[in-house]
């Protein structure tokens, strides 16, 4: 494992905003993956994993990841087969993603980044300075998942002061139903499925029926609105739940 990682341990260099991104480590090595999912995860993101090209295919299309570190090498169906897939479909083509590979010559570098990628780094990296790439990538990419504030629907989210405001008035939720408005506010107009907010807040492998996510957002929204406020939570029939405006029809 020290021979493809040069620092085992980035919490010194944790992100806390990063709450909410989804990192998709595609990385065959067993080892390798744990330590990047240890990381990733100890600086706020949330982490899914595949160990194959096929796998790393159905999970973008279930997971729909803010990003994606790609291992050049897989069992099957190699990395840059997948980035060039990715990039070839209109539904993945602006997910970020950052090649990981033994492969240091400029050769292979220009491959890589011709594919699709979006930044190359070799083996032994440093994970700090990975973590480094990720965020600049996320920052370009989904602002809204690396920044302090919040705001969307008269409602503001501060990550940093752990505070949400609605106006002048100061919101005050319990952790869950913070997690849950944080996550909603982070895709404002965008329909989410009760899966989707199950998967966000509470985690893939959590065993939580899916009518937990009423229970938080009827209590969500009890706090959110006062007397004549409108209700920034609209219920969508057999679909599920959007914050803020409406999507377009």
């Amino acid at each position: 494992m020290g021979e493809h990682i040069k620092m085992i341990d980035a919490r010194s260099d944790i992100l806390p905003h990063a709450l909410g991104a989804k990192v998709l480590v595609v990385e065959d090595e067993e080892a390798l993956a744990e330590v990047l999912r240890y990381n990733l995860e100890a600086a706020g993101y949330a982490v899914v994993r595949a160990a194959t090209g096929d796998e790393a295919e159905l999970l973008v299309a279930e997971e729909r990841p803010d990003l994606i570190l790609l291992d050049w090498m897989l069992p099957s169906v190699s990395g840059i087969e997948i980035c060039r897939r990715l990039r070839n479909r209109s539904d993945t083509r602006a997910v970020p993603i950052i090649m990981l590979t033994a492969r240091g010559e400029e050769a292979d570098r220009i491959r890589g980044l011709a594919t699709g990628a979006d930044d190359y780094v070799v083996k032994p990296f440093s994970l700090p300075e990975l973590m480094a790439r990720i965020r600049a990538l996320l920052r370009r990419s989904s602002p809204e998942r690396v920044a302090e504030v919040l705001t969307a629907a008269e409602i503001t989210l501060d990550r940093a002061a752990h505070r949400v405001m609605r106006g002048s008035r100061e919101v005050r939720l319990g952790p869950t139903e913070y997690r849950l408005l944080e996550f909603l506010m982070q895709s404002p107009g965008r329909v989410l499925s009760r899966a989707q907010l199950l998967d966000g807040v509470w985690g893939r492998d959590a065993y939580v029926d899916e009518r937990t996510v009423d229970v938080h957002i009827g209590r969500l929204r009890k706090a959110l609105v006062r007397g004549r406020e409108s209700d920034p939570i609209r219920t969508v029939r057999g679909a599920g739940y959007v914050f803020g405006e409406r999507t377009p029809a």
